[in-house]
């Protein structure tokens, strides 16, 4: 399979790419920093293709896609993994252009992928998009605001193609991960190493190959089998209950 990898120079991205290669798969990783992918290329070999790309360039995008030797144009999965959390701070203290940035990579960078890949892969009729969404895109938490939203976006997008779909075999899965110790935690406090290495003290989270080797299995189901969505955390996470405000006496 050729297989399309948006984010590929870190975590989850880095994680599948090495997995697929080593399966026997032709991958396309992307990502602003081509240097971390020649590294790779020379790691894992000539089945990957670096392409340097910042999925939030739509002309960009348009642009690396076209460039594609004729020999990998046939693309089998695009996985839409390219995302960010940025602060946690409250709503109405947050960054507008915070909030900027994730619209632009977590929801308009997906968008510009998947506007571009699909439609060849409805005209072959096979293919598989793989979003990346989050157990945030469900589950509201406190400073996680306009990230959830856009994980929520992922959700809901990932359902309404499969709807538009129907008739074709093209396949489309939403994996939803919880708490997964990567590069997430730090960029989400702007390179803070202690602040990140907090957030996963004193438990296992998943780690950057659990969601490689769940898509792996995603990717490997029999073509009439269509997973839609897959939401998965550490087992040392789970729900809490309801907040309540309570500032009276009743």
């Amino acid at each position: 399979m050729i297989i399309f990898i948006t984010g590929a120079t870190a975590g989850f991205g880095a994680a599948m790419t090495k997995r697929f290669i080593k399966s026997g798969h032709t991958v396309i990783a992307t990502g602003r920093r081509i240097e971390r992918l020649e590294e790779m290329k020379k790691e894992l070999g000539g089945n990957l293709y670096p392409l340097k790309l910042d999925v939030q360039d739509k002309k960009a995008v348009e642009s690396a896609i076209d460039s594609l030797p004729t020999e990998l144009k046939n693309i089998d999965v695009l996985i839409n993994n390219a995302g960010l959390a940025l602060g946690t701070d409250p709503v109405h203290k947050a960054s507008l252009e915070d909030w900027e940035t994730m619209i632009q990579t977590n929801i308009n960078g997906l968008l510009y992928c998947t506007h571009k890949i699909l439609p060849e892969m409805v005209k072959r009729n096979r293919g598989h998009i793989i979003n990346l969404g989050s157990v945030a895109g469900e589950y509201p938490y406190p400073g996680g605001n306009v990230y959830g939203a856009t994980k929520a976006f992922v959700h809901q997008l990932s359902l309404n193609m499969r709807s538009d779909l129907l008739g074709t075999k093209v396949r489309v899965t939403n994996i939803e991960p919880g708490m997964c110790e990567s590069e997430f935690s730090e960029v989400r406090f702007r390179g803070d190493k202690n602040k990140a290495e907090a957030v996963y003290k004193g438990m296992h989270a998943l780690s950057a190959d659990d969601i490689a080797e769940t898509i792996e299995w995603v990717i490997n189901r029999p073509a009439h089998l269509n997973i839609n969505v897959i939401s998965l955390m550490p087992t040392e996470q789970a729900f809490g209950p309801f907040a309540v405000y309570r500032n009276h006496n009743s």
